[in-house]
């Protein structure tokens, strides 16, 4: 799991925006758990069956597995926008 974070802290207020990613990794889910095992089926991957906002979306189109089944990856990113007291047009 990857997480980046930006934080610039300046004396004047800023104003910062928080940038979340979402991506789904590999497919965790045991198919032999009802007798005592653990297999999994090797898809690397999630990969949405149908548009997102219908329920195909949530169907993995290489293994068949509901999205929750894959591993849930989030990336966070904080940017801060801020002005600068030196403005490069006051230059001489």
């Amino acid at each position: 799991m990857r997480k980046r974070q930006v934080i610039l802290r300046r004396e004047e207020p800023a104003r910062s925006t928080v940038i979340r990613r979402v991506r789904y990794g590999e497919c965790q889910r045991n198919h032999a758990a009802r007798f005592g095992g653990y297999v999994v089926d090797g898809c690397r991957e999630f990969m949405a069956s149908g548009d997102e906002g219908t329920s195909a979306a949530l169907t993995c189109a290489a293994c068949g597995c509901h999205r929750n089944f894959h591993r849930k990856e989030i990336e966070t990113e904080v940017v801060s926008e801020f002005s600068s007291p030196h403005n490069s047009s006051n230059i001489a």
